[in-house]
């Protein structure tokens, strides 16, 4: 397997990360959370000579599922989700996207269990339950390259909101301190919103652990 690369673009209203991970050389891309506009995101990929093998969603926030339908739709491909998301993905009033004049929803092809690993394209990564910022929020981990998709959990120097539906602020601290603090302090962290840190840079200097 080649080394992988992370790529990032930045959509909507919250100016949400929307990452595609690839192998280096490869063709085929796992997206996630495509958070808007997703024949656009289909069409910039194509554009880079890229496929979409699987689409990936931390969480069911409407910021980051609206360009969910148009992207599977294009690309065929499925759509996967932590087990404990189901209703905030499948209820427009739970997500928010219902309080913004553009309800969504979304059903996942694939509902994964905590510890499952998730296969496409060749690229394997493992889902990391962690509740708090809504109650199935996961993250996703590429072990041996120490790439973590972190979604809303954990951000450079923050956490996730925890005020929306289904959010618990000591479920967060919680998931942050036991599932992704015991992880290589090298580990890269890739966030839903803002700019990539690390694991190691987090115990260090984030103020809400």
């Amino acid at each position: 397997m080649g080394e992988l690369k992370i790529g990032r673009i930045v959509l909507g209203v919250c100016q949400t990360n929307c990452y595609f991970v690839y192998e280096e050389g490869g063709h085929e891309v796992i997206l996630f959370d495509p958070a808007d506009k997703g024949a656009y995101l289909y069409e910039k990929l194509t554009e880079k000579g890229f496929q979409v093998a699987a689409i990936l969603l931390t969480h069911g926030h409407f910021d980051h599922i609206w360009g969910v339908e148009e992207l599977k739709e294009r690309s065929g491909a499925k759509v996967y989700a932590y087990e404990e998301e189901r209703e905030v993905c499948e209820d427009a009033d739970v997500n928010v996207s219902g309080n913004t004049g553009r309800p969504c929803t979304v059903k996942a092809d694939v509902y994964v269990k905590d510890g499952e690993e998730i296969t496409a394209a060749q690229m394997t990564c493992k889902v990391i339950a962690t509740p708090g910022h809504t109650k199935g929020s996961c993250c996703y981990y590429f072990e041996d390259d120490k790439i973590l998709l972190s979604g809303d959990t954990l951000f450079q120097e923050s956490v996730g909101r925890t005020d929306l539906p289904t959010g618990s602020m000591s479920a967060l601290v919680r998931s942050v301190k036991e599932r992704l603090l015991p992880l290589p302090e090298d580990v890269k962290v890739y966030p839903g919103h803002g700019e990539a840190t690390s694991i190691g840079y987090e115990k260090k200097y984030n103020p809400f652990l």
